[in-house]
């Protein structure tokens, strides 16, 4: 498929605001390209059934859809509402998380800052081609050859070419770890082959970071200046404070009363994930907040190759680098490339947020069109659902395949959906044995602090009841309470953007270590030795 992943409760349903369909058959100067609009329009008409159909299978509280042709907004509109529980509804100009389709977004700012018309501030020239320690000193990976990193480019990072395993960071990430952090602390990584992909929100944030300190301002204010103020992106931010600061945003849901086994039943109950998912530190690869509205304007700037209101904002050379598939993959710069299921050529995302969020666009640069979809809960391939259905009744039937393909039961049937929610760890699904021996010493004896060069330094302290122990992470000072196992394996249960529910890690103690499996994804394989 073309789509990469990851990266409701009760409907309350509402009145519904939109911008009305413009007639698109005198658009094109061809029978061919009237008969082509004339199909878009009634795809278009069709949404207005489609979506809410789909919400009500799948409970999703809130979706907003845009769809751009030939340099129009000729659909947008929201359904359902803003939060669970009140009436607020979504609207064209209602604000969701985009998560990983703010890789695509930042690509944009990336090609802002590049040769080409669009000039730069009177900075350094800079291409894909760039190394990345031309702009950044002192950012490094460990290749087992060093002279590496000087070879390392802002496209190899934003093609996810770079080495760094799948995710690598996320998990500092969700204990607190700033950005600078977790940046510096990629160089303790162990890495895969230089040019081989695995996808990672730090190495495209490298990437987006080291572009915005040879600009001399933060990624947020680079992304603000160069497009969102320009394009007239006024809900859009990629600063997570604007995002909450927001009266119009889309509170993310997640589901309640379900397991892993009863995935996909129909439809879901949701409840507002309590705190809600704040990607800052990922800024440039999950951190952008946006509205339908918003989307349509930057989409239909890709679609005119850079070009707004007479402006050429993004290098057109960069741009199409961006939509392109680097060599043995089918992801350019930030963007998937490839084909949908009607074979037609196409440039997406997808964006996912287990903590609530997931979002999607496609664009068929040939045919001039695009569409939009944000949704304000988990996913389960409605998103994706929504825009392939779209675009096989604008442009087409699969070749093929059977007319009238339901795709939310495809989407959901994928396992890119359904292995988001697989529980991690060699104890999911089990409880301590019966027989458990007990711990070979008292507790206060495996209190401490135990190091790690990648993580830093965890904490076992004692439970306020004195009875049990904590393991305290990170400089969120992150607490996952520890269960006894069987004699020195402990466990903990976690529930996290990086781990589904139902998900135990456990945690071995030894004389003078501890190995945590959760942590031991990155780097130094989990091992933490007591200080």
């Amino acid at each position: 498929m073309m789509f990469k992943t990851p990266c409701g409760p009760r409907l309350f349903w509402a009145p519904l605001t939109v911008v009305a369909l413009v007639a698109l058959s005198a658009c094109g100067g061809s029978d061919a390209s009237a008969l082509q609009a004339q199909a878009v329009q009634r795809a278009a008409v069709k949404l207005d059934t489609l979506v809410p159909q789909w919400m009500a299978r799948t409970g999703v509280p809130g979706v907003a859809v845009a769809v751009v042709y030939r340099g129009r907004t000729i659909y947008i509109k929201g359904f359902g509402v803003r939060r669970v529980g009140e009436s607020a509804p979504v609207d064209a100009d209602t604000v969701f998380q985009l998560a990983s389709v703010s890789k695509s977004v930042g690509a944009t700012v990336m090609a802002a800052q590049m040769p080409g018309d669009a000039g730069s501030d009177g900075g350094p020239v800079i291409t894909w081609s760039t190394p990345v320690e031309s702009l950044m000193p002192g950012f490094e990976l460990a290749y087992p050859d060093p002279a590496t990193n000087a070879k390392l480019t802002l496209g190899d990072l934003y093609a996810h070419r770079s080495g760094l395993p799948d995710h690598a960071g996320d998990q500092l990430e969700e204990i607190g770890y700033t950005r600078a952090d977790i940046l510096q602390r990629l160089r303790d990584v162990p890495l895969n082959a230089y040019g081989s992909y695995d996808y990672t929100n730090f190495g495209l944030t490298a990437a987006a970071q080291a572009m915005a300190d040879a600009r001399g301002v933060d990624w947020e204010t680079l992304s603000e200046n160069a497009l969102y103020q320009p394009l007239g992106m006024t809900s859009t931010s990629s600063r997570y404070a604007d995002f909450v600061a927001r009266s119009d945003r889309a509170w993310g849901h997640v589901q309640i009363g379900w397991s892993y086994d009863t995935y996909g039943q129909e439809p879901a109950q949701y409840q507002v994930q309590i705190p809600p998912r704040d990607p800052d530190a990922q800024a440039p690869a999950g951190g952008v907040s946006s509205s339908a509205s918003d989307m349509a304007r930057w989409m239909k700037l890709v679609l005119a190759g850079g070009q707004w209101n007479g402006q050429q904002l993004l290098s057109p050379d960069a741009l199409q680098a961006a939509l392109t598939a680097q060599p043995g993959g089918k992801y350019g710069y930030g963007f998937n490339v490839g084909t949908d299921p009607e074979g037609h050529p196409t440039v997406s995302h997808s964006g996912a947020f287990t903590m609530g969020a997931a979002t999607t666009f496609i664009l068929w640069p040939e045919a001039d069109l695009g569409i939009t979809v944000l949704t304000n809960a988990q996913p389960r391939g409605l998103a994706e659902a929504i825009a392939v259905a779209f675009g096989e009744a604008a442009l087409g039937d699969a070749p093929g395949a059977a007319p009238g393909t339901d795709w939310l039961a495809f989407m959901q049937a994928l396992p890119a959906f359904h292995d988001m929610y697989k529980p991690l760890g060699k104890l999911a699904g089990q409880t301590p044995p019966a027989n458990a021996m007990p711990p070979s010493a008292p507790l206060a004896s495996y209190v401490g602090n135990y190091t790690n060069t990648y993580y830093g330094t965890a904490q076992i302290v004692l439970d306020a009841d004195g009875q049990s122990l904590d393991l305290v992470m990170g400089p969120a000072a992150v607490r996952y309470h520890l269960f006894r196992w069987d004699g020195d394996e402990f466990a903990f249960d976690l529930q996290s953007e990086n781990a589904a529910t139902g998900s135990i890690s456990a945690v071995q103690f030894m004389p003078q270590s501890m190995q945590i499996e959760y942590f031991s994804q990155d780097a130094a394989h989990g091992l933490f030795e007591r200080q």
